[in-house]
């Protein structure tokens, strides 16, 4: 049997003993409604909610008998995600994993606090996996844009002329693959050094970025400057590279 004790704020505590509850349970989390499976709720018997909802902790019913957690509702919805499907699946873009990872040490999911530990804490989704090789790479370029009137750049696609990698070989040959220019490294038969002669096959710093990210990387830092800063643009015409605009960028990746 259960026993209801109404409070002055017109809400229902029950406090329950197990096998009292419904097979389909009736959530107010926050004021977010929710309907789920009372064996989703005690499929992991060291949680808050197992103990909840096989009686050993008392529970509250809203003025409607639904039971009612006083915690964040719209992050609920991860909650009864992770316990349905032992996986944490959030949106794109996805900036509340603090406050997630407090919701699950309330709820006391040890094997949630793990996932968002090693996914999502400080940028974890960048984490590379064991066994994978850490360090720095830097990407440079001299870019080019063309003087327009009045010795201001005109509207024009930026002209790339070569990409430089610079890092330890055998984590560019890893992270560029064939698009990877070691003709100009004299000691191309030794991996495990640097080396600041390797360029790209193309001149699609963009492409250079996706597979940087591909393979974990993350930029910490980047500068630039420009190659000629010394020439008069009022008195520059024309558009041979002797009349563009130059600059040199670096920027540097981590893993």
């Amino acid at each position: 049997m259960s026993s209801v004790v109404s409070n002055n704020d017109g809400e229902i505590s029950l406090s329950a003993v197990k096998g009292t509850f419904p097979s389909v349970v009736e959530l107010n989390v926050g004021g977010q409604l929710y309907t789920t499976a009372l064996t989703t709720l005690t499929r992991i018997p060291t949680t808050q909610l197992a103990q909840l909802f096989t009686g050993k902790k008392q529970l509250i019913l809203d003025s409607r008998g639904r039971y009612f957690i006083d915690r964040d509702g719209q992050l609920f919805r991860y909650i009864l995600d992770f316990l349905r499907n032992s996986r944490l699946l959030l949106p794109e873009g996805f900036k509340e994993s603090a406050r997630l990872r407090l919701e699950a040490e309330y709820f006391e999911i040890e094997g949630l606090l793990q996932t968002i530990d090693e996914q999502y804490s400080t940028d974890r989704s960048l984490t590379p996996p064991p066994g994978i090789a850490t360090g720095t790479v830097t990407v440079g370029y001299r870019g080019t844009f063309a003087y327009g009137r009045d010795g201001l750049a005109d509207i024009k696609f930026r002209k790339i002329n070569r990409i430089l990698i610079h890092g330890k070989v055998y984590i560019c040959k890893e992270v560029f693959k064939d698009t990877l220019n070691d003709s100009r490294d004299p000691e191309r038969g030794h991996t495990d050094r640097y080396t600041a002669r390797y360029f790209l096959k193309h001149s699609y710093l963009e492409l250079a970025f996706d597979m940087l990210y591909a393979a974990k990387f993350r930029m910490i830092g980047c500068c630039a400057s420009s190659a000629n800063s010394g020439l008069s643009t009022t008195s520059v015409r024309g558009d041979d590279d002797d009349h563009r605009w130059s600059h040199y960028n670096e920027f540097v990746f981590q893993r």
